[in-house]
């Protein structure tokens, strides 16, 4: 494996590649590039292909990432409709402390106002992720704590091709996913769809009612690329996206004495329950090459998302995580309420209706040059992004009636429930890779500028405004990373760099961002039959941050809590180990292999020093949240390319506390240990059939206690498919 080559695949990617390559191909929008990329990288790197997401066949994105190790999951509601992801200690609740990106682009409804990523893709639809860490994050902001994620779509084809697949299981499942591109002279374009439905695996007590849910996605790219023998050579790419959304999902669990009667059972509470959400995107990517060594790149983007999440909120005058609290606490009318044996006069259920806006403009510019005898890859980018989310929320009263909802009343939106939030963010980053013989340093600079505000309304018609914030928040972050190629096979890697998380729009003047300074050491050994990447991390986070919502609200020192804002943690440090390890075990003379693949994560994380100026219930020693201290997957397979393969995943998630005290059984989750099994067949080389088993062995635990009590994780569910590529 030559230096030159990783050098120029993972420091530019895409930068120079284009000089070399076919007139019609548009660079990459990858972070990472392949795996054999990662090798010459300063961080934590990790890669799935088009070809490990197929062999799995998840439609989930918490079981795809699995696979990845230092990547921290938190289900909700079996199918990963409302993904929460956290990465080395940040938080995971709903996914609002990681850089998530599609092609390159932020893809959260408001990253910055309102990180809170409500709006996913489908993963069915994936073609690729990419999961970085360390110092070359603060490239991809502004989340630089734990990491970046990249999800990548399909690819418009260099010839006509295309794929059909269809896919049928039980509790009503329809999955199915099509496209068709090609390129022909300067033009290229792509048409996909991606459509899954379910009938859900859970019953709601005396309701005809699934508890599924509907989704469909549509993608159609175009793009045009100047002739071969044009002087300036550039090419344009325009993204077009569309998602749409039916669930009746809910905010309500379970009390733990009813989870182990039935994990799958919903209260009746919960019976109008339901998310209908809608979004657009575009993007428009301007690719140029401005001699042999440049390069400049640059998108606008725009994303719109809408949703109402009609949902019960509470009932008797108590919370749901009220309700909940007071029935595992033995509260005989709490519990009657939650099973429907006792009238009560005013449930509510609210109108969670928002529409958000995300839109920006960002441009890179890299250049590759020789100083001192020393080669440089430089990197400059400028990015400007502004984000609004827009909250009207009426709450519509019900009693319930032995057992029944019957509607009572309506209340309009004023305060927290009518407000709107928005944000404007300057980004510019500097990222220059130097060669030095077999070292590799990486120098990073972010520079982050954000101005939020809030305003909330004290009438439903927005007459008057009943209270006004505002945050100013200028930070410069620096990263410094090196790797040293000891041969082809083995590389040392090291790296320190700062971290940061802005708070959203309505954290009042004065609130400070997340930061902390990570650090991170270890070893890749990449060999023809093993490959393997151990890495030790360190974050002294300086201000723990937590941003409160309805989901997640944030628990105050006096009691209580609040669904808005941020409160701080404090001070906290985590650490620990991450270890990918990939081989073929065996392999025959006719080409029978036994492939394995592990990823296991060593975390421990506490708060060490509580914040004074804090109201939040946190106090020195605590442990961080929905942060396991062990995990682990391992896939082991047995394939004859081109015939057949079968792959059997287990994964290990231990207990996690909910709470940072941890106090007893019900502040904690579950151990957990799933198998899924995958086999699939090829009935010609274009032709495959397959069938898949997620959790074989049909074990369901508590896997999370937010939002509002206890919830399982996903039941035995099979399924049958075929995909055919043209």
């Amino acid at each position: 494996m030559q230096i030159r080559t990783l050098f120029w695949g993972a420091a530019l990617t895409p930068a120079l590649v284009l000089a070399e390559t076919e007139s019609h191909r548009l660079p990459a929008v990858d972070i990472i590039g392949s795996s054999a990329d990662a090798f010459s990288l300063s961080g934590s790197a990790y890669v799935l292909n088009n070809e490990d997401l197929e062999k799995k066949e998840y439609t989930d994105v918490h079981r795809m990432l699995q696979d990845a190790p230092g990547v921290y999951l938190q289900e909700e509601d079996g199918y990963g409709l409302r993904p929460n992801i956290g990465i080395r200690g940040a938080a995971s609740g709903r996914s609002e402390r990681v850089s998530l990106m599609e092609d390159g682009v932020l893809m959260a409804p408001a990253p910055y106002a309102a990180p809170a990523a409500y709006y996913f893709p489908s993963a069915g639809r994936f073609h690729g992720i990419e999961v970085l860490k360390g110092p070359d994050t603060l490239r991809y902001g502004p989340f630089t704590v734990g990491g970046a994620i990249n999800f990548l779509s399909t690819p418009i084809p260099d010839s006509p091709a295309g794929m059909v697949q269809l896919e049928t299981g039980e509790n009503g499942h329809q999955r199915g996913h099509a496209w068709y591109g090609a390129t022909h002279g300067q033009w290229g374009f792509l048409l996909e769809t991606h459509q899954q439905s379910s009938d859900g695996f859970k019953d709601v007590d005396r309701s005809d009612r699934d508890t599924g849910f509907d989704k469909r996605d549509y993608i159609a790219k175009l793009r045009w690329t100047s002739p071969a023998e044009a002087s300036l050579r550039q090419a344009l790419e325009l993204k077009l996206s569309h998602s749409s959304e039916v669930s009746n999902e809910t905010y309500l669990g379970l009390s733990d004495g009813d989870f182990h009667d039935d994990p799958n059972r919903r209260y009746g509470l919960s019976a109008l329950d339901q998310m209908d959400n809608d979004h657009d995107g575009i993007a428009l990517r301007h690719h140029l090459v401005l001699g042999d060594r440049t390069q400049l790149e640059s998108v606008i983007y725009r994303n719109e998302f809408q949703r109402d999440w009609f949902k019960v909120s509470g009932a008797g005058g108590r919370g749901l995580g009220g309700l909940i609290d007071d029935a595992n606490g033995g509260d005989a009318d709490a519990w009657a309420i939650l099973d429907g044996s006792q009238d009560v006069s005013d449930v509510t259920v609210k109108h969670n209706n928002r529409e958000y806006t995300a839109k920006g403009v960002q441009s890179e510019l890299a250049h590759a040059f020789t100083t001192a005898a020393l080669e440089h890859e430089m990197v400059v980018g400028a990015r400007f992004h502004q984000d609004e989310v827009d909250r009207y929320q009426p709450v519509e009263v019900f009693s319930q009636t032995n057992g029944v909802l019957v509607p009572s009343g309506y209340v309009a939106p004023t305060g927290g429930d009518n407000r709107v939030e928005e944000a404007d963010a300057w980004s510019a980053w500097l990222v220059d890779k130097i060669y030095i013989g077999k070292l590799i340093l990486t120098g990073s600079l972010r520079y982050e500028d954000i101005q939020s505000k809030a305003r909330r309304y004290g009438d439903p018609g927005r007459d008057t405004v009943s209270r006004r914030d505002s945050n100013d928040v200028s930070e410069v972050l620096a990263g410094l990373g090196a790797t040293y190629l000891l041969s082809d096979q083995w590389s040392l890697l090291a790296g320190v760099h700062q971290g940061f998380a802005p708070a959203g729009a309505s954290a009042t003047d004065g609130t400070d961002p997340e930061k902390s300074v990570n650090y991170e050491a270890g070893a890749r050994y990449w060999g023809e039959r093993v490959n393997v990447d151990v890495i030790g991390f360190y974050s002294d986070y300086e201000n723990t941050l937590q941003n409160c919502s309805l989901a997640y609200p944030c628990d105050l020192a006096g009691g209580g809590s609040q669904d808005s804002g941020s409160v701080s943690f404090g001070e906290s440090r985590v650490y620990g180990l991450e270890l990918a390890a990939g081989s073929t075990l065996w392999r025959a003379a006719n080409g029978l292999t036994v492939p394995l693949r592990l990823a296991y994560t060593y975390t421990r994380g506490k708060v060490t020093r509580s914040s004074e100026s804090s109201d939040a219930a946190v106090e020195s020693g605590d442990r961080l949240p929905y942060l396991p201290e062990h995990q682990a997957s391992l896939t082991v397979g047995l394939e004859q390319p081109a015939q057949w393969g079968g792959y059997l995943t287990t994964r290990y998630v231990e207990g996690m506390c909910v709470t940072g005290a941890c106090d007893n059984g019900l502040e904690r989750t579950d151990d957990l240990l799933v198998v899924d099994l995958t086999a699939s067949y090829y009935l010609t080389s274009a032709v495959e059939v397959y069938g898949k088993v997620d959790n074989l062995f049909d074990e369901q635990k508590i896997v999370a206690r937010s939002p509002d009590g206890a919830r399982p994780n996903l039941p035995r569910t099979a399924a049958l498919g075929i995909r055919a590529h043209f």
